[in-house]
Order: structure tokens, then C-alpha cells, then sequence
């Protein structure tokens, strides 16, 4: 049974739809990630759970319980904001315990509590600091510790580490999933950030407009794309989205790619769906992620279906690890990703391993992934 359970959501301000048919569940333990562009619905959804904002339809399950309705104080939630909303005058003991204190419970309870919760946290050396009196992160964690000593049933995470600088905010996620692993608690992150989504995660939802486009696990949301938007919007650098044909080819489908200096680039395809060959003649969207699009000496052995074909490299981006390549397909830029020590030069053609089991394929119209 689902531990959080989110059916038939709607929410709208007046005759405004801001979440339409939100369908979520989650597991006991889990870590859900809301991911979307800004105003895509995800703070809203977290503050419905949350119970902030009242929902318009729909129902709110926490471990069987329905909570719709029911006053933030009484869902056994705790919540981490963007902001760290700390007390300027009170020490790290007094903002963790803040909260303890104003429910009754006892000092020796508290204290206990502040203290195991600080070296959860290792912040257990700053509890006679002000928040003035400490770096980014480390406010950070004591926002956290906050809502860790409540022990509740669900932590709300609403982007919590996007004021943070690039590094700390790599750190702080190692941080949050170290913290996950060790008390197995349930959670509900909402981040604008793809790679925290699918670092963090054991689920993810994917809002746009205030529509669920996709949920599922981040392999699944990675690889499988529900359409062209989650498609674009999950993994850096983006999936390539090219516009190509479907024909017959010598031993099944070929998948037809324009090229700007010659004949199209054919590429066999061996795996191809029955829903994909109803497209034969037709034009479609062919999608291609760029480490799935590499030098031969780097392509994956282990491909069922991979086909090579020559391309003009346009431009070339050493990264350290890898090496990026820029060519035109489909008359788009296209994106590959090569082993670090590829032998590549601009304005040279060079053969391009495409691994055609990691291909996918999206309706034009629709936009929607096909087979």
C-alpha cells in the first residue's frame, strides 16, 4: 500500500487551474521529487500536502489517512523552505528545539532530542552559535534539524538549496541523500534542478502547466520519455530531438536524417515497433541522448541495434572526461558525447556511433512518445 497518495488532485485560484488531475503515489521510506520549469505547479502541490493551500478536488493520503481538510498541524508533516526562516536572536539549540518548547515538552527531552539531531547533522559543535555566525549551508542544516526533530511522518523539502553556491549545492544534496539512507524516512523534495531530481530521487514527477507529464523512477523518466517535453527537459546536455523519416531499409526500418552537405544519413534500425513501422513514409521525432551518440572506438559493444554514419563536426568541446562534438541532423544541432582522447577536429568528417537501442521516437503532433 502507498504511503503517500495523491488522487484526482485539482487546485485552482477562482477560475484559474493551477494542478489538473495530479495522480502520485509513493512508498513508505520513499523520496519523491516534484520537478518542473517556474510555474509549473510543483511549490503549489507541496504546499497542498503540506497543507498551506486547500485543494480544489481530489484526495490527500498520508499512511491511509486522509488529510484534505485537516490543519498543517495535524498531518504529521515538517517542512524545509527555500528560505531558512531561522531566529536571528536565538543560539542553533534554541531555533532546532523552537519548536519542542512552544508544544511543552520537557527541557531534558529537548536537549536530548537538539543533541542527537546535531550530530545527525554533524552541526552538533555550532549549538551555541547565532544563525549570523554561520555559512550558507550550515544554516541550511539546522533548518533542516528543525524538521528532523519532530520525527514526522513526511519531510517537505521546497527548494531548499537553491540559495546555496554550486559546490555547497552538490555537497548539501550528498548531504540530504546520506540523510535519507540513514533514517529511511518519507520525502517530498520540489526542486526546478533535473540533476538533483535524479540524484535524489526513488521517484519522480514531472509538472508542466499544472499537468503530471510523467511518473516513474529517474531510470525510467531518463530513458523512457512520456514526450517530447520530458524528453528535452530531464538530462544535461538535453536529449537531441531531430526530425526525421521512417523507410524501408535493405533489412527492415532505416531512419532517413537530413544532412546539410550531402544525402541523408540512414540508419538501420533492427528494433523497431510495430507502432513505429505504422510512421513508415511518415515523418517523426527521433530522439537520441548524447552519450548514446559517440566515436566508434567508445560505442557499447553490447548494443542489440547501433548503426555509424559520417558526419561534419562543426564544433568540438573538451570537458576533461569527455569531449563534445556538435554536427547538424535533421537540420538541428546535434550533440555528442566522446571519449575524452577522441581523435575529432572541426570541419573534418568523422563516423558517429549511434546506439539505436536508446533511441526514441515522438509523434509530431502530439508530441507524445510512440510504442
Amino acid at each position: 500500500m502507498s504511503f503517500l497518495a495523491i488522487e484526482s488532485l485539482y487546485k485552482s485560484y477562482g477560475t484559474v487551474p493551477i494542478l489538473r488531475d495530479i495522480n502520485i503515489e509513493i512508498e513508505e521510506g520513499g523520496f519523491l521529487v516534484l520537478v518542473g520549469p517556474s510555474g509549473c505547479g510543483k511549490s503549489t502541490l507541496l504546499n497542498c500536502i503540506a497543507g498551506l493551500e486547500p485543494i480544489t478536488s481530489g484526495e490527500i493520503r498520508i499512511n491511509g489517512k486522509s488529510v484534505a481538510g485537516l490543519h498543517p498541524s495535524q498531518r504529521d508533516i515538517a517542512m524545509v523552505f527555500q528560505s531558512y526562516a531561522l531566529y536571528p536572536n536565538m543560539t542553533v539549540a534554541g531555533n532546532i528545539g523552537f519548536g519542542m518548547e512552544i508544544r511543552g515538552v520537557p527541557k531534558a527531552e529537548r536537549e536530548k532530542a537538539i543533541k542527537a539531531v546535531a550530530e545527525t547533522l554533524q552541526i552538533d559543535h555550532l549549538l551555541n552559535r547565532k544563525p549570523s555566525q554561520l555559512s550558507g549551508g550550515q544554516r541550511q542544516r539546522v533548518a533542516m534539524g528543525r524538521a528532523l526533530v519532530r520525527n514526522p511522518q513526511v519531510f517537505l523539502f521546497d527548494e531548499p538549496l537553491s540559495n546555496l553556491d554550486a559546490k555547497l549545492r552538490v555537497d548539501m544534496r550528498t548531504e540530504i541523500k546520506r540523510l535519507h539512507h540513514r533514517l529511511k524516512t518519507t520525502i517530498v523534495y520540489v526542486t526546478h534542478d533535473q540533476i538533483e531530481a535524479m540524484t535524489l530521487a526513488t521517484k519522480i514527477a514531472v509538472l508542466k502547466d499544472g499537468v503530471l507529464q510523467q511518473f516513474g523512477t529517474p531510470a525510467e523518466i531518463y530513458n523512457s520519455p512520456a514526450n517530447m517535453f520530458v524528453a528535452d527537459f530531464m538530462g544535461s546536455p538535453a536529449m537531441n530531438l531531430l526530425t526525421a523519416r521512417i523507410a524501408d531499409g535493405p533489412s527492415g526500418l532505416s531512419v532517413l536524417l537530413d544532412r546539410p552537405d550531402g544525402e541523408p544519413l540512414a540508419l538501420p534500425f533492427n528494433g523497431a515497433s510495430s507502432k513505429l513501422a505504422a510512421y513508415k513514409g511518415r515523418e517523426v521525432i527521433f530522439g537520441i541522448r548524447p552519450e548514446a551518440l559517440t566515436d566508434p572506438d567508445g560505442a557499447d559493444r553490447k548494443a542489440h541495434s547501433s548503426a555509424e554514419g559520417e558526419c561534419l563536426i562543426e564544433v568540438v568541446e573538451p570537458a576533461g572526461s569527455d569531449t563534445f562534438a556538435i554536427t547538424n541532423l535533421g537540420g538541428k544541432e546535434v550533440v555528442a558525447r566522446l571519449r575524452a582522447d577522441a581523435n575529432i577536429a572541426v570541419g573534418q568528417k568523422a563516423k558517429l556511433a549511434f546506439n539505436l537501442d536508446k533511441a526514441v521516437f515522438f509523434d509530431p503532433e502530439s508530441q507524445s512518445r510512440i510504442g
